[in-house]
Parts: structure tokens; sequence; C-alpha cells
């Protein structure tokens, strides 16, 4: 019976399956239909309760408070906007990370919110929505006899 030392990397060098195409994409400029894919904006949001109210807090920055939009219709609220992209035809790009584009995202609410009962505020890059829950979805203390 021979013996063979095991090599952790010996399939890494016949085989490019740990970092498959990352030499390869390194150098590969961002555009086409694969990048626009990619390089879709999606915000993330956090959901929490408090005092009465459910908050949403999406993180946007380098929006303009004007290209951010909040719709509400029944029990869905919709959060959407669009970063544009900035181009200039006396530079020359390497890469480009950033991500520009329209994003949308709709959430369900466990009740029909009233428009009147819906605030937002934009700052430093947190679009937070505030939506005031009806009086029969809060919380009530019974009192004991």
């Amino acid at each position: 019976m021979q013996l063979t030392r095991w090599n952790p990397r010996h399939h890494l060098r016949h085989q490019n399956t740990f970092f498959p195409g990352l030499m390869e994409d390194f150098f590969t400029p961002f555009t086409g239909p694969r990048a626009t894919a990619l390089n879709a904006f999606m915000p993330s949001v956090d959901i929490y309760e408090k005092d009465e109210k459910l908050y949403l807090e999406a993180e946007v920055p380098g929006f303009n408070k004007e290209d951010l939009h909040v719709d509400v219709e029944a029990n869905v609220l919709t959060l959407s906007g669009e970063r544009k992209i900035e181009n200039s035809e006396q530079e020359h790009r390497f890469r480009k990370e950033r991500r520009y584009g329209k994003f949308s995202r709709s959430f369900r609410l466990d009740f029909e919110a009233d428009s009147n009962g819906v605030e937002a505020r934009y700052e430093n890059g947190i679009l937070t929505v505030m939506v005031a829950k009806p009086q029969e979805q809060q919380a009530k203390r019974i009192e004991i006899n």
C-alpha cells in the first residue's frame, strides 16, 4: 500500500473552482444586462414598533429628498425612488460599483393605514417612515377587578 500526502490546495492549482472568475470579473467593465441586474439598487429596511407607531427605516444614502416617494394604499406601504447616474463626457471610468437606478419596495401592514397618520423624514441618508396604528390595533391595558 502506498501513502500519498494530502494537499488541500492541490485541486486549486488545476481548477479555478474556489474563486471562479475572480480575476476575469476584476477586469470586466460593469456594463451590459448582467451588470444592470447585479447593480440594481435595493435599500435595506429595518421595521420596528414603538409608542403605538410602526417605524420603517430605509438606508438610502446619496439620494435627494425629492427623488424619494412614500405611498400608502389600504394596507400596503410602498417606498420608491431613483438615483440618477451622473455621466461626464470628460472622464474615463475604470470601474463603477455604486448603484444607480429606480427601486420600489412594498410592505404589507397588519392594518389599513390612514394616510393622515403617516409621517416621513429624510436625514443623514436614512428615510424614516412612521405609521400610526389605528385605535383597534393599539395595545390596551385591562384593569383587573
